[in-house]
Order: structure tokens, then sequence, then C-alpha cells
């Protein structure tokens, strides 16, 4: 996407992030104008077909449950990759075809769509949704990108700066909603940049590069610290829970004592990166030409002090992230939601805090306040309808006995030393999430390594944490993940960039992997068992 600095529109914070591609009109009918349409339809069609044929000809040598289950899965994934039906429709299928094919019943299916998990995010998502609406995150972006900008400007201070924002605002939401909001500051920043490819200094074209490539990684990692980040931690510890629920089950501060180091150690890998590929000795000099402090406290006095609003969000923000770290701690520390016998999980608190802002008034209009249904309209329920597809469906490869089966195509891990199953597992998982999404693939791939733990008679989150690790690590694609989309549209990157930065990544965060599983993650998990 072109930007002009001297347009007025491209300046407003309003103005659509992605490019809007208007339809020609009077276009002549062509055969090639309805190829598409016959695609869908074939694609469409692709799905049943496939699970007619696995019910008809394979044979797994049992009463036919996993034969069903397979042929469900092949028609559900068939029509999540090829996107012929929308997602979100896809992801309702199990509701219809469980009860059809035998495999569970529609109340138990429904169960499924309706957890701890699920209202986890669904409270997430609320207040993601207030801090999005009162420019909070604007707010913070600009901030911290004064405090690393540097008099005179310091290009890898800076490149830090923006990274370490978007990381941290993905530790509290969704990846994608943090990439979405990041990217409208980082691109704010570079339209104070000139435009062009052959007329402009080298290092400018670079260092564009660098922004963008660390918005959209810098979301990936944050995502990993915590389990709100992401989808593919909600899932995992759903199906940690639905699998064992005898087992203590995986508590945000657990997962933020090894989530968080790990993180840390990839993203300075990424700065790192950045820094070596992307900005040159002589980039402080060309850059500081155009970027200094003085801009960016223009940019933050528009958005004048905090009001009311604004500091109560802050604060119903805090509260919820201390109650998550404090409700289950340790053994000897068990946490206030000792006090409760352990009925209340994460998502009781996150959906009690966003309930307070539809009680508390904003102070702006007589009888608002901070939040009303109508500003949760744009609450992502295609992601609340594939956490639950996810949830379904593993319940459905367990309870069929498909796990079982298709645990032995990952039978030669057993014969594997045991400090190679961390690396090969995360490569192996995140190989496939280059093609599938990383919710998706979190679904298929961690029922498997629950049964491929119990045969090897080992702690099944030692194959389970690594491979939802390397479920998110989809960075040498654009489709890889929506986060690649977003940055990619913007025109600053293309696909050898993405390469050239995102594949030594991915072999530094299997590499970090698989020093702190066998180290920190046995301190985290083990004491679960």
């Amino acid at each position: 996407m072109d930007h002009h600095p001297n347009n007025s529109s491209s300046c407003d914070p309003k103005s659509p992030l992605l490019p809007i591609r208007r339809p020609l009109q009077n276009q002549n009918f062509s055969f090639k104008s309805v190829l598409p349409t016959i695609t869908n339809y074939l694609f469409i069609l692709l799905g049943p077909l496939a699970c007619t044929f696995i019910c008809l000809f394979v044979d797994l040598h049992d009463h036919g449950s996993s034969r069903n289950m397979l042929a469900v899965l092949s028609w559900v994934f068939i029509w999540w990759l090829t996107e012929a039906v929308p997602m979100p429709i896809t992801s309702m299928s199990p509701l219809f075809l469980f009860p059809i094919f035998g495999i569970a019943s529609s109340e138990e299916v429904a169960k499924s769509y309706m957890n701890d998990v699920i209202s986890l995010m669904l409270g997430s998502f609320m207040l993601a949704l207030a801090v999005e609406h009162y420019n909070i995150h604007r707010r913070l972006a600009l901030n911290v990108t004064l405090l690393f900008c540097g008099d005179p400007l310091n290009p890898p201070l800076l490149i830090l700066g923006i990274c370490a924002t978007t990381a941290f605002i993905s530790m509290w939401m969704q990846n994608t909603a943090a990439a979405v909001m990041m990217m409208p500051v980082a691109t704010g920043i570079l339209q104070w940049l000139p435009e062009g490819r052959l007329e402009v200094h080298p290092a400018v074209n670079r260092f564009r590069k660098g922004v963008i490539l660390g918005v959209i990684y810098s979301a990936a990692i944050g995502g990993m610290s915590t389990l709100t980040g992401t989808g593919v931690n909600l899932i995992l510890v759903g199906m940690w829970g639905s699998s064992f629920p005898e087992e203590m089950p995986i508590s945000f501060s657990t997962w933020f004592f090894f989530g968080f180091p790990l993180a840390v150690v990839i993203f300075f890998a990424l700065w790192g990166l950045l820094c070596l590929c992307y900005l040159s000795k002589g980039s402080r000099g060309v850059l500081s030409c155009y970027i200094d402090k003085s801009s960016l406290k223009r940019e933050k006095e528009l958005l004048g002090p905090l009001d009311f609003a604004e500091k109560m969000i802050l604060a119903v923000f805090s509260l919820l992230v201390v109650l998550w770290m404090t409700r289950s701690i340790t053994d000897e520390i068990p946490g206030w939601g000792s006090l409760f016998r352990g009925r209340v999980g994460d998502g009781t608190v996150s959906v009690m805090m966003a309930t307070l802002l539809f009680i508390i008034p904003n102070r702006k209009q007589e009888g608002e306040k901070l939040m009303d249904w109508n500003k949760c309209k744009k609450i992502p329920w295609n992601v609340i309808l594939l956490l639950g597809a996810g949830f379904a469906i593993a319940d459905g490869v367990r309870s069929s006995g498909l796990a079982d089966i298709l645990s032995a195509s990952l039978g030669f891990l057993k014969t594997v030393p045991q400090l190679a199953i961390t690396p090969l597992v995360c490569l192996v998982s995140s190989s496939i999430t280059e093609f599938t999404s990383n919710n998706a693939t979190a679904t298929l791939v961690i029922p498997l390594l629950i049964q491929l733990a119990k045969t090897m008679s080992i702690h099944p989150l030692l194959l389970m944490v690594p491979g939802a690790i390397g479920a998110q690590l989809a960075f040498l694609l654009p489709t890889g993940t929506p986060s690649n989309i977003v940055g990619f549209t913007t025109g600053h990157i293309e696909i050898k960039d993405m390469i050239k930065i995102g594949l030594p990544l991915k072999v530094a965060a299997i590499g970090a992997s698989s020093l702190l599983m066998p180290t920190l993650g046995k301190e985290a998990f083990i004491f679960l068992d």
C-alpha cells in the first residue's frame, strides 16, 4: 500500500489500515469471472466426498467410530483449509456431524463451545474492545516509543521500543488484535519517512521493512507468554483439562512462569536479527532527518491527558492481571482461588472484570457506561467458535479411539533420545502451522501427542507444550497467520523478507524451547503430575 505523507487522509487514525479495492464498473462477463465460483463449489463438495470415501473404503480395524471420526476430520479440515465455507460456519459443523456419525451426542458436543476457557476469551475480548475504543493502545505505544526513541535518534532502540510495545499488548489480547492495533502506530511513524524504492536512501527502506516485520513477529512472540495471548495456549489448557480432569489445571501464573522467559529469549533473538539485517551503520544519520522526539511529542499531545474513563479501564485491566496472576500460585502458596475451593477459574475472573465495564459510568454523557453492548458487536465470534470446534474435535479424537491409531504415525519419536523430543515435536508442529492456522495445527497435533506420551510413559506436557509452542511459529509465509497478513498487506515487505527473518527466528525459537522445556518447563509443569 502506498503512503502519501502529504495526504491528510493518510494521517487520519480512522483511515483504513488495509487497502480498499473498489469494484470495477461495467465488467464484461468472461469464464475467468465465474472460475472462482466453480472452484468454490468444487471445494465445498470435496469435504463430503472425502468423508464418504473414508467411510466406504478405509478400514481402521475397529467398530467404525475411529473411521467415522477420521471421515469427519477430513470434511472439517478440507473446509478449513480451502475456506470454501466461512470458517465460523465450518467451526460449527461438529454440532451436526458428530451426532449424525455417532461420535457424540449433540449435548456433549455443545458443551465444548462454552467452558471456562471460552468464557476467559469472551471477557478478554470485551476488555480489548474497551482499550481500543478509548484509544489507550495508541497512547501506550507512543509513550513507550518516546521512551526508546533516543535524542538524537537511536534506530536499534526505536525498533526495540516498537517491538516491545507490540509484544506487551499481545500478552493480554489475541495476536491479530495486537498486530492490527500496532500497525497504524508503526505506519504512522513510517509516514514521516520519504516514499519510493529508488530515489530514497536504502537505509530508509530497510528500516521500514524492519519495523513491519518487528510488529508482526512481536505479536506472535508476546502471545506465547500468557494464556490469553493466543488461542493455541487456550486450546492446550482446554485439552489438558478435558484429557486429564483429575490433574491440577494449568493456571495463568503457571504458564507465565514458563512462557514469559521463553518469549523473552525469542524476542531478543528477533531484535538481534532485525538489527543485523535491516539496520546499517549509517542508518542513524539518515533516519534522524525524518524522525525525532518532537514529532512523537506532538502526536502524544493530540491525545490529551488521561480522562476518567481511560483511568478506570486501566484500573480494571490492571486488577484483572493481578487476579489472574494470584489465583493459583504454588502448592505452598495456593493463591486466592483456594478460598472458593477451586470452583473459580480464569474465565470467571475475566467475565467478572468485563462486567464492571458495563456498570462503571464513563462520566462523558449522563447514564453512559464505560462499555455498552453495541461496542461488543466487534467480538470475533469466529475465534470463539474455532476454539469450541477445537475442543469438540479433541474430545472426539480421544473418545473414538482415533488418537490411539494416529499416534502410531509419530511412533518414530519413541526411539528418539528424550533431549531430542522437544526440538523434533516443535519442528513437526511448526512445519504444519505454515500451511494451516495456528489453532487448527494445535487442534490436530496435541491430541496425538497426548496419546504418544501415554505409550512412551512420559509426562504428557513434555510433548504437549512443545507442540503448542511449535504451532505458534508461523514465521515464513503471509498466510501462516492473520498477523502476517496484516503486515504483508501494507506493501512494505515481501515473502523473501519474511523468510530472511522468519527462518532463523524459527530455528532460534525451537532452540530456546529445547533448552527451556527440560529445565524451566519441568519446574513449572511437572508439579502438576
